[in-house]
């Protein structure tokens, strides 16, 4: 898998186009259409063979065969419409997602011409009604949706119109002669019932069947990684734990949806993704060991952005808290410290983060170190030289005055102020604000004075520390510290009861995160 090396690398490419239709990869999608023409071909072969071919060899067949349109005509037009779906998808004008919705079509035709061609023939039950029983119509469906897999909602719209082949045909033939009788439940429990059940067993053969042809587009369009299993998703997209097909090295991939770009002009489309492209280029170049490693990164053909990353094994700070409990100020001043190591190199490339909060600090086993931090999810970073945008984004709890008001360009400040919130969830469990609305929450970090941490919680809390976040937490960024080197400067001077000790946090993730203390 290779970065794209300039940003005309990025532009919307015609597998990208197909893929979103279907869902499938590319490669895949080729493969569908071939087996459908395949399919297409053995059902003319089929039909062909079973009343035309004995017709043209038999004379008293022949003659019966000919006798009328109802004998001649499902066969006649079943193989015409096969062989004319063949001849379609050779045709290499016609895009390969028309095709196998034309597929999906021909399966509902060939199904009634199945169920015509089995039932229709009224002279056949002189003295008895058609025999219930499945139909040949059931194993064309079901073999129809495996081998030629299609997104599970048009493969069940499909196999219910042609389940419903069989009881509309069986109706018809009862209708049109009077002798015929079926009770109405008899009815239901022969042509309904089991019909009902084949188009329930399809649908879950398509969804099986296009997770497998999903997952392995993910696998082939992220080149030298196959993707494990899920770790979480989001607003935006998924985190996925993967494997490099050569290396011995576990990673992290996030695929940001494409769908976050849907309505969006192409034009903007391809704004978006050349500043995605900047953007991780800057990410690249941070060399913090507290700012997480960046492996590669990419636009997939269906159009997802991806960041392959260092897998980190641990906790974010939201899992600790919410797991543990509040953490005591000596180990949140260790904490914090490392964060600020982060940010104050992105700040000096003139770049902020603008999201810091919980979930997005991660506390893990690097090495040999435990209660090693590392900071997350860049993917909202921006050029300080940038205006300010109201796609910017951020979490309510965690956002700065100037972030909630947008009045001013942002700076290293804004992220100095979220330090403040997430230190105040470490030591007391809460948020510094808790509006009934996000709206109230916003608006109480531009007007309300913060409680001190330590009236929030029963640890205790040194004075010093208590100062250092209400400093943070100020309205105005020229009154809270000037740098994150500044902040992580005065939390290095707080005098604490105890301290953290590298044998303490040992202690603290073998009893809590014994896996990763091995």
């Amino acid at each position: 898998m290779n970065a794209p090396s300039s940003v005309d690398t990025l532009r919307p490419r015609d597998s990208g186009q197909r893929t979103r239709v279907t869902g499938l990869p590319p490669d895949l999608l080729a493969q569908s259409a071939r087996r459908l023409r395949v399919v297409a071909i053995l059902y003319a072969f089929a039909f062909f063979t079973s009343d035309p071919l004995t017709a043209l060899y038999f004379p008293e067949e022949r003659a019966n065969f000919l006798s009328s349109a109802v004998r001649w005509g499902p066969s006649t037009l079943s193989i015409a419409t096969a062989l004319a779906l063949a001849a379609l998808t050779r045709n290499r004008r016609i895009a390969v997602g028309t095709v196998l919705t034309l597929g999906l079509l021909f399966e509902v035709i060939g199904s009634f011409g199945i169920a015509a061609a089995q039932y229709d023939d009224v002279s056949r039950y002189v003295t008895e009604p058609p025999s219930a029983g499945l139909s040949w119509v059931a194993v064309w469906m079901l073999g129809f949706t495996v081998v030629v897999p299609s997104p599970p909602r048009w493969a069940f719209i499909a196999a219910l119109a042609s389940a419903s082949s069989v009881p509309l045909v069986v109706s018809f033939v009862v209708a049109m002669d009077p002798v015929l009788k079926i009770p109405p439940v008899l009815f239901f429990f022969q042509f309904v019932v089991p019909y009902v059940l084949v188009v329930l067993i399809a649908y879950v053969s398509a969804r099986v069947v296009y997770a497998l042809g999903t997952q392995l587009k993910r696998a082939q369009e992220l080149g030298s990684y196959r993707l494990v299993g899920r770790l979480g998703s989001g607003g935006m997209g998924e985190v996925w734990r993967a494997n490099h097909r050569l290396l011995a090295r576990p990673a992290a991939i996030k695929l940001i949806r494409p769908e976050v770009l849907s309505g969006s002009d192409p034009d903007r489309q391809f704004e978006l993704r050349t500043q995605f492209e900047r953007e991780a280029q800057a990410i690249s170049s941070l060399r913090s060991p507290h700012t997480i490693q960046l492996y590669d990164f990419g636009v997939a053909d269906d159009g997802s952005f991806y960041y392959v990353m260092e897998l980190l094994d641990g906790f974010n700070l939201q899992t600790l808290i919410e797991r543990f409990g509040p953490i005591p100020v000596e180990r949140a001043v260790q904490l914090l410290r490392q964060v600020c190591h982060s940010l104050a190199e992105a700040h000096s490339e003139g770049l902020i983060h603008r999201d810091i909060k919980p979930a997005n600090v991660h506390i893990c086993r690097y090495g040999r170190e435990v209660d090693f931090v590392k900071v997350l999810d860049f993917d909202l970073v921006k050029s300080l030289q940038e205006p300010p945008s109201v796609e910017g984004g951020g979490t309510p709890a965690f956002m700065s005055p100037e972030q909630v008001l947008g009045d001013r360009p942002l700076d290293g400040r804004s992220d100095i102020y979220a330090i403040g919130c997430l230190a105040y969830w470490l030591v007391t469990g809460q948020l510094v604000f808790t509006g009934r609305t996000v709206t109230e929450t916003l608006l109480q970090h531009t007007q309300a004075k913060p409680i001190p941490p330590s009236e929030r919680t029963e640890l205790k809390i040194p004075p010093t520390f208590d100062q250092l976040m209400l400093a943070c937490l100020e309205k105005r960024p020229d009154d809270r510290p000037a740098t994150a080197d500044a902040v992580a400067s005065q939390l290095a001077t707080i005098e604490t009861e105890s301290l953290w000790t590298a044998e303490r946090a040992l202690h603290w993730w073998g009893l809590h995160h014994p896996s990763s203390t091995r």
